[in-house]
Formats: C-alpha cells, sequence, structure tokens
C-alpha cells in the first residue's frame, strides 16, 4: 500500500508513474491476499477508480491479459493467441521461438502451455467479485474479441503494426478454431506435449531456479496444471526461495536468483587494485573458492542444437552454478579476477584456477562473438532486425 502513487495506481517499479499492468495486478495481489475491495484508508477505492477511469482491466497489456484469465477474471479469448504449435516447426523459419532472446524466449514457452490448455483457475468468491470490480461494463457484455488489442496509452510503449494485428487475426478466428477441435486438437496435444517437455529440461538444467522469476513461476504454474503431485512441482517450492528478498519495507521478489559472481568478480578486481590483498587475505580466499566453485564445468546434458541452448562449459554465469545460463561479460570477469588472483602467493588467497579452466573459459568466451564482431549477453543473435516489426511491445 505504502508504494501506491497519489494518483491511485501502481507503476511498473517502485519509482514509476501509474500504469494498468501495474495498477491491475497490485489491485489483484491484495485482494487475494484478504484486502477488502473497501480496505484500508480508501486506497482500494483509490486504485479502482484510476483503473476504471483509464478504461478497466480490458486496457491490460499481453502479460496482464494471460494473469488474469489463469485467475478467471478475463477470458482467454481476450487474449491475442500464443499457439504451442509453434514449437514445432522447422527452426529455418525466421520466426521460431528458438530464434528469440532467451528471456523472452523462456517466458512464452509456459505461457504457450497456458494457453493452449485454456487453463482457469477455480472461479472463487473473490474471482467473481474481481469481475464486477475491474471492468466499467458488465463482465458478460465485454467484447473480448475487441480487448484482444486493448492496451491503455501508460503502457503501450510502440503501437501495433499492422502486419502484427493481421497476424494475430489469422491465428485468433482461423488457425486457433482448428487447434481446438478434431482433428486439429490432435496436434494441439502434441504441441502441449513438447513444450512440457521443453519446461521440464528449462527446470532440471537450471535446478528449479530457471532463467528468471517470471518463467519460474510459470514453470512452476505448468508443473502443477499438468500433475499437483508431481516430483517436478514439489522440486519447484524450495527453490522459490531464492527469489524472495525481506527488506526494511516488506517482502519483494528480485529480478534474479542474485547477482552473486558478478558483485563477488569485482569485489577481487577492487581490492586488488588497491594493494590491500594482503589485509584482506581472508576475503580474497573466500571468494577465490566461491568463483571457483561458481565456474560450469558442463554443457547442458543433450543436443544443445534441440534445445535452442549454447555451451556453456568454462563459463560462469551472473550468479550461482545452480543456476547455470551461461553469461559472456560474467565469464569474463570470472576469468579476471581469477588471473588477478593467481598472481598473489597460494598461501593467501588458495591455489589458482587449474589452466584447462582458464582455457575454457576463453574458449566460451570466443564462441560467444557474433558475426559482426560483438558480444550477446547469453547467446549468438540468431534472429534478424526486421522481425521487430511483428514483435509485441505491450508485454509488460
Amino acid at each position: 500500500m505504502e508504494l501506491q502513487n497519489e494518483d491511485g495506481g501502481w507503476g511498473l517499479h517502485i519509482e514509476g508513474s501509474s500504469t494498468m499492468f501495474g495498477s491491475v495486478l497490485t489491485y489483484v495481489a491484495l485482494r487475494l491476499l484478504g484486502e477488502g475491495a473497501s480496505g484500508g484508508q480508501a486506497e482500494m477505492e483509490k486504485a479502482r477508480d484510476w483503473i476504471l477511469r483509464h478504461g478497466g482491466a480490458t486496457f491490460i497489456t499481453s502479460w496482464g491479459k494471460m494473469w488474469l484469465s489463469v485467475l478467471g477474471v478475463y477470458e482467454w479469448s481476450g487474449n491475442n493467441p500464443l499457439p504451442p504449435e509453434i514449437w514445432l516447426l522447422p527452426y529455418m523459419l525466421p520466426f521460431h521461438p528458438g530464434r528469440m532472446w532467451n528471456h523472452c524466449r523462456m517466458v512464452y514457452l509456459p505461457m504457450s502451455y497456458l494457453y493452449g490448455k485454456r487453463f482457469v483457475g477455480s472461479i472463487t468468491p473473490i474471482v467473481l467479485s474481481l469481475r464486477k470490480e475491474l471492468y466499467t461494463i458488465p463482465y458478460e457484455d465485454i467484447d473480448w474479441d475487441q480487448a484482444r488489442n486493448l492496451c491503455a496509452k501508460e503502457d503501450l510503449y510502440y503501437p501495433h503494426s499492422p502486419v502484427q494485428d493481421i497476424l494475430w487475426a489469422t491465428l485468433h478466428k482461423i488457425l486457433e478454431p482448428i487447434f481446438m477441435h478434431f482433428p486439429g486438437k490432435k496436434l494441439r496435444e502434441k504441441a502441449l506435449r513438447t513444450v512440457m517437455e521443453r519446461i521440464h529440461y528449462e527446470d532440471e538444467t537450471t535446478r528449479y531456479i530457471c532463467l528468471g522469476p517470471v518463467n519460474k513461476v510459470l514453470n512452476m504454474l505448468c508443473c502443477w496444471v499438468e500433475d499437483p503431485n508431481s516430483e517436478a512441482f514439489k522440486l519447484h517450492l524450495p527453490r522459490v526461495h531464492d527469489y524472495l528478498w525481506v527488506a526494511e519495507d516488506g517482502l519483494k521478489m528480485k529480478g534474479y536468483n542474485g547477482s552473486q559472481l558478478w558483485d563477488t568478480a569485482f569485489i577481487v578486481q577492487a581490492i586488488i587494485s588497491t594493494n590491500l590483498a594482503e589485509e584482506y587475505g581472508p576475503t580474497l580466499r573466500k571468494v577465490h573458492t566461491y568463483i571457483k566453485n561458481t565456474q560450469i564445468l558442463e554443457d547442458c546434458p543433450g543436443d544443445q542444437n534441440k534445445w535452442f541452448r549454447h555451451i556453456s562449459k568454462g563459463s560462469w554465469p551472473f550468479s550461482t552454478a545452480d543456476h547455470g545460463w551461461p553469461t559472456s561479460d560474467c565469464t569474463a570477469e570470472g576469468l579476471k579476477a581469477c588471473l588477478l588472483l593467481s598472481d598473489i602467493a597460494p598461501e593467501i588467497v588458495g591455489e589458482p584456477l587449474d589452466a584447462k579452466r582458464l582455457y575454457d573459459a576463453v574458449n566460451i568466451i570466443l564462441s560467444f562473438q557474433n558475426k559482426d564482431g560483438g558480444f550477446p549477453t547469453y547467446e549468438l543473435t540468431r534472429s534478424y532486425n526486421w522481425m521487430e516489426v511483428v514483435l509485441s511491445l505491450s508485454i509488460v
């Protein structure tokens, strides 16, 4: 409540101006946590007033539409399609999801599963009440087809292109009805199995941390939808804590499971650059051990091309070894820290990193170079600049 803006809404972050995405999802979260529709000191009424003055929840962004659909306070027919069948297409196609940036790809993967399943949670009294609270007209009178492309101006960074609108309309009006009924339903079932196979692979190769918090909770939900009693879902639960952070103003969820390796590598460089290595010997010995233990020693299992993964042996992640996603800049900083520490007596900082592991780090850094000479974060560039014409920018 204390982060609510004066106008009644909430932003995308604590200092951001109010957006439909931030306002609706925060309002819904408060209601689910037990806050009444008239709770607080008029904060809930102010929030609801902001939402309704800006058109209601039909103007939330695509990620918001998806979450509201899962909850049952928005209809799946009001979403632009996220067909899981796209994962069955040949990789040679320029719009194959395997060509997407990994943070985008790994979010739309579980979203496509939920969309393909049309999963909706239990319709509780709070859900029914939210259907009345969030819209300017009765829920049953909403034109969900029109709602697909609605987005509040506060949330829309770039308008949809005509190409994009034609693509969504074709998928929604022609292909989706085919996939939802026999014989197209058989293809839908195959696509859903393929998507879940990829979700399980991401979970297992990251020890159920996942790439980031967004696909973490989505993957966990998909595992529950597939089987509430599954081992996969149970393994997800304890790793939720990797993202939680109790701050002075309450519990928060981090944008990553941490920046441990990144911070540690810079601490090494800072201490050594001040010529205080001997004074901080015990600290350097500990961080040296952490850096050595965090280097990724093996590639992900299986065919890297099948799973759309870059090699990872010799790299360092942004956070922890369990996370496992290789990053080019963190590998460079981890390598630099190890080289600096190798010039200090082992009696102070411990034994240096094995030379073969240094070579592995160099090898993967070189493997990250794109054709234009630059370096990416996680993976080589796989797509094309013109693809931005058809990508949605109203995601959050």
